[in-house]
């Protein structure tokens, strides 16, 4: 029975490990994100893994050679429980799978946490308690909020894990 395993391949090297799997005739799959990249006041948008130096690979252990997979070029090797491969449980990757949009990339629902213009509050760290409205979320886990300090409005970027919505 197929079943999906986790390979760790070398650094930086998820797409020449997903590439030399394919070409062995195995389904591999690495899922990809999109990460904002601000650089010289430009903004880009890169496809970049989701679990970097990981990637999944669709086989059946009783009847593949998969010890073969661990001499592919980019792979480091699979994650094992013994000396047998680990699966990963049932539903997980195909939940992954379905959650990508048209361009090839898995949606983080770190943006549908928190919406523009959203009253929300600090409730850690030296802000605990102070209400904060809502200006985006940006994809290292921070949320930039508009907060009233002194009597003017301060712009302020805060741990996501600080950040919750007043009823």
């Amino acid at each position: 029975m197929n079943r999906w395993y986790v390979v760790q391949t070398h650094a930086l090297a998820e797409e020449r490990a997903e590439i030399n799997l394919r070409r062995q005739g195995y389904r591999a799959y690495l899922p990809k994100y999109l990460k904002k990249r601000c650089h010289a006041r430009r903004i880009d948008w890169l496809k970049k893994p989701l679990f970097p130096r990981y990637l999944f690979v669709e086989l059946d252990t009783g009847t593949s050679p998969w010890r073969a997979i661990r001499s592919t070029i980019g792979v480091s090797r699979f994650i094992c429980q013994g000396d047998q491969p680990t699966a990963v449980p049932e539903g997980i990757i195909e939940e992954i799978i379905a959650r990508e949009g048209e361009d090839g990339c898995v949606g983080l629902a770190r943006e549908a946490m928190f919406k523009k213009g959203q009253v929300v509050e600090i409730f850690g760290g030296p802000m605990s308690e102070v209400a904060a409205i809502v200006e985006c979320v940006d994809d290292k886990d921070r949320v930039t909020v508009l907060m009233d300090l002194l009597g003017r409005q301060v712009r302020v970027r805060v741990p996501l894990e600080t950040v919750r919505a007043t009823a």
